[in-house]
């Protein structure tokens, strides 16, 4: 299926399974449809199975926005613990996004979809009637099943993907690569078909070293690697060396469960000229969880890191919470500066990414679809550089190639059903921006509503922004501050959940 179908067929309200080959566009195809849906009102909310691939999109981990953390199931009476900010996003959701889908547990699919039901109160309508749109490749890394946790599936096997059934667009064209040996290679590793030629192509970028003063990351299999080779970049750099050490409540057993879900080391060192990354949200948005910076000072009065991210802002890095709940009681707490060293990360945590040049280690490759994730982040054979790769690299989970031959069935005869849809492209491309036919009197619209609220639709000033908070830290209620701003109660929440997050309660 081609892309334009693809986006006509989410744009027409199905609920829809986006596949593909790495580099087949998924997430540009995510992208044109969050654009052209909000642009139509939708509300969309955008999630991920992680912090870092969420990241990529702009939105939050699924686990997060449905509100079932850590758990493995839903706890009792859960809807009734749901804050009431993560109750009013769940209600107003006309689209739900989850990216990086193979990751995700097919139980914890169908706890999603059982929170969305409680929640909205709809109980006969997969996912409460929400519209929802999974992508991902379930050729690339499975659920992670741990010994001492539920084990899991990909959520093909999930209730809520039967009940669901969702109209599968199958991506089959290539952007990413615009090398053929490269492309040849993944293509033959989806059909278990690698040959000799095929493992000597690799072979030899094992025997090609980066060149002086190139800039790469480094892709490890094991956290043991990345941590080793973060310590030893750090070890590198001159200057003094700041720690920052965790602290936690509640019992052993919780602090380690919820240790597990952070990805802020226990003890944190940095020096000024740290490469790092975020692991957490912030509240204020001035970055999001998997945002790259570089170390460049450290605060004079309270020595915590100033960090300079890819997108130009410099930010003092402050300690932030995790939580780990059980309904409304707080069963464990870790408090730490939320970074972590990004010199090397695993291929787990590259999934998604598309890297200018990779220096990649398959030497410890332990799962089916580890190495294909690892050699489809680059475009091309001369951006790859290999430190070793063994066997378990080139192969691909047999549960995976099943499932696609599956979905490439399905997605042809959907194509075929819903083909007529992709005029809808063309009707689009011929239609006025909306901004062209506004109404000719939204001015005096605007001047009806200036009687009551004489700052609507005027910029916020920062002098406004700061009698905002203040009115809002000192507990005053919407109405109020409506009254003394001048402004709709609409304009007051989401201006505040510009400043506090969307998790906000008001």
């Amino acid at each position: 299926m081609n892309q334009t179908l693809a986006l006509e067929i989410m744009l027409a309200g199905h609920s829809v399974f986006l596949t593909g080959p790495a580099g087949a566009g998924k997430t540009y195809v995510l992208n044109q449809f969050i654009k052209l849906a909000k642009h139509e009102g939708k509300h969309v909310s955008v999630t991920a199975t992680t912090g870092l691939a969420a990241s990529h999109l702009g939105g939050t981990t699924i686990h997060s926005w449905s509100g079932i953390g850590v758990h493995d199931e839903l706890p009792p009476n859960f809807a009734e613990h749901v804050s009431k900010g993560r109750r009013e996003i769940i209600e107003k959701t006309d689209i739900l996004i989850i990216d990086e889908i193979s990751m995700l547990h097919d139980f914890r699919l169908d706890m999603v979809d059982e929170a969305c039901r409680l929640i909205r109160k709809q109980p006969d309508k997969p996912f409460g009637g929400i519209q929802l749109i999974m992508s991902g490749d379930f050729f690339q890394l499975p659920p992670v099943n741990r010994n001492d946790a539920r084990p899991g599936s990909f959520v093909v096997n999930s209730v809520a993907w039967q009940e669901l059934n969702p109209v599968v667009c199958y991506l089959n064209e290539q952007f990413r690569h615009d090398d053929e040996k490269l492309s040849e290679i993944l293509q033959a590793m989806r059909e278990q078909d690698v040959r000799r030629h095929h493992a000597e192509t690799l072979l030899a970028r094992a025997e090609t070293t980066p060149p002086s003063g190139l800039l790469y990351t480094e892709l490890h299999t094991v956290n043991v690697d990345v941590d080793k080779q973060n310590e030893a970049k750090l070890d590198e750099l001159s200057g003094d060396e700041m720690i920052y050490t965790q602290s936690t409540t509640g019992s052993a057993n919780y602090v380690e469960n919820l240790q597990r879900s952070v990805l802020a080391p226990a003890t944190l060192r940095l020096k000024q000229g740290a490469l790092v990354m975020a692991v957490k949200n912030d509240m204020n948005k001035k970055y999001a969880n998997g945002s790259i910076g570089t170390v460049v000072d450290f605060d004079p009065a309270t020595e915590y890191p100033i960090v300079e991210f890819t997108n130009g802002r410099e930010v003092t890095m402050q300690p932030d919470t995790w939580e780990l709940r059980d309904g409304d009681k707080k069963r464990a707490s870790i408090t730490q500066i939320p970074l972590r060293l990004a010199w090397a990360i695993t291929v787990h945590k590259s999934q998604g990414m598309t890297l200018d040049a990779a220096l990649i280690d398959l030497r410890k490759a332990f799962v089916e679809g580890m190495g294909y994730v690892a050699l489809s982040r680059v475009r091309n054979l001369d951006s790859l550089y290999l430190k070793g790769i063994n066997r378990m690299a080139l192969q691909i989970s047999e549960d995976a190639h099943t499932i696609d031959s599956l979905l490439r069935s399905k997605s042809a005869q959907d194509a075929k059903e819903l083909a007529h849809l992709e005029k809808n492209a063309s009707k689009r491309a011929a239609m006025p921006a909306k901004s062209a036919v506004k109404s000719s009197n939204w001015s005096e619209k605007i001047e009806k509503m200036r009687e009551t609220y004489p700052n609507a639709y005027r910029p916020w000033t920062t002098a406004q922004d700061s009698e905002l908070k203040q009115y809002f830290e000192n507990g005053a209620a919407l109405a109020e501050i409506s009254k003394k701003l001048g402004r709709h109660k609409g304009s007051i929440e989401m201006r505040l959940k510009k400043h506090y997050g969307e998790d906000i309660s008001l």
